[in-house]
């Protein structure tokens, strides 16, 4: 078997970098709230999924605030009236902390009719999205259904995002509009390859896993927003780009994260497949030659609450990918950092080697297949890029014209 692709990108200290993302010298309204939502996200202890979700409608309030205000009111008062309310309604435990980023804020806005305008027009924007997306709303009670028999025990923690399918998203027309081919037969040559992969190269005791690959997996074990929003905030600090840019922007990518998000617990809990620590202990009864048992495999990190195929991971980098190709080209100096990495920056000269180092990050980390991390890859970038052709307004003929890469071909 050949050892896995690999990828350079660079691993910086980061005694001087901010935990949450990479500081930058070009920072406006809407950075700065995009950080500070990030702070308030991580605070509120909140699982990926729901954080994604708060995001996306904090994000796309405050792109409607922006668009909103007129030239005679004051575009960074709309901004921070737009998180207030917006915050306020989806975090209520952090009211404290959104008060005094928004008094904060305020202070910094000239005292005024362009001020009051600019509130009037934030707090307007915020309550009439956060009235059109009322609907989207998760199931308060958890459905899901132990596979078991009649009195054999089974873990009882229940998995994550089960009831995730029943959100309404922001473009996709149906959580299955972009699902993935089935997972690879556990028969084929595929399966045995991907197997094989992993056991070597994801096991906590790996001999094959090379030491920059161990920092790569631990990098991307972090997966709350702050990690995605520090890569588009390092494309966003290019010189040259205004307030309404950064805005659309931030929108487009916190809209393909959280439809992404869709989209993948769609799939995961249509194929339920198993994670490779399943597997390799039951490398016996998979019906190939090729795979052979390890009784006492364990991953590198532990695997996360949900079905594997596809990658998650991978199907967020490719939609924040998409995004940032659509608004940048494929050629945008990339860089953020992780907590999981003590605060680590990473950094890629295109878009197309963040996207790659994520999805080959949960490979390293023993909790998806290659085939898996692929199908992700392919499904994020389809979402990607309906999510830019609705926001930024590319072509959504590109759509048609790109072949889909899933785990059978």
């Amino acid at each position: 078997m050949s050892a896995i692709r690999f990828r350079v990108a660079r691993l910086v200290a980061a005694a001087t970098v901010p935990i949450f993302g990479v500081a930058t010298a070009h920072a406006d309204v809407i950075t700065d709230w995009n950080t500070k939502t990030g702070e308030l996200l991580v605070e509120s202890k909140l699982g990926t999924p729901p954080a994604i979700r708060v995001l996306a409608l904090v994000q796309s309030a405050a792109h409607d605030a922006v668009q909103a205000t007129g030239r005679e009111g004051s575009i960074d008062a709309a901004v921070a009236a737009a998180h207030r309310v917006a915050l306020t309604k989806l975090l209520p435990a952090q009211q404290a902390a959104i008060d005094a980023a928004y008094q904060a804020a305020l202070a910094a806005v000239a005292d005024g009719p362009a001020k009051a305008a600019g509130i009037a027009t934030g707090e307007r924007a915020a309550t009439t999205l956060l009235a059109r997306r009322a609907v989207d709303s998760v199931a308060s009670a958890d459905t899901y259904r132990p596979h078991t028999s009649a009195g054999a025990y089974v873990p009882t923690a229940s998995p994550a995002a089960f009831s995730w399918t029943q959100r309404s998203g922001w473009g996709l027309a149906s959580p299955s509009q972009f699902r993935v081919a089935p997972p690879l037969a556990l028969g084929s040559d595929g399966w045995a390859r991907d197997y094989n992969e992993v056991h070597e190269f994801g096991a906590k005791n790996s001999t094959r896993r090379t030491t920059e690959q161990t920092e790569i997996a631990r990098f991307w074990e972090y997966s709350l927003p702050p990690i995605y929003t520090g890569v588009v905030r390092s494309a966003a600090a290019q010189p040259g780009r205004d307030v309404a840019a950064n805005a659309r922007l931030y929108a487009a990518a916190a809209q393909a994260l959280d439809d992404a998000m869709i989209a993948v617990f769609d799939a995961k809990y249509t194929y339920n497949f198993w994670r490779p620590a399943t597997a390799i202990r039951n490398g016996d009864i998979d019906g190939n030659d090729s795979t052979q048992r390890d009784a006492t495999w364990a991953p590198l990190i532990d695997a996360p609450m949900h079905p594997e195929y596809p990658s998650a991971h991978a199907t967020l980098a490719a939609a924040i990918g998409a995004v940032l190709k659509a608004e940048f080209g494929p050629q945008v100096a990339l860089a953020t950092s992780s907590p999981t990495a003590r605060g680590a920056t990473r950094r890629w000269a295109t878009v197309d080697d963040f996207v790659r180092e994520v999805g080959e990050s949960r490979i390293y980390a023993g909790i998806h297949y290659r085939s898996s991390v692929d199908a992700g890859a392919a499904m994020g970038r389809r979402v990607g890029e309906l999510t830019a052709s609705r926001v930024l307004g590319t072509d959504p003929a590109r759509l048609a014209a790109q072949p889909m890469r899933t785990a059978g071909n």
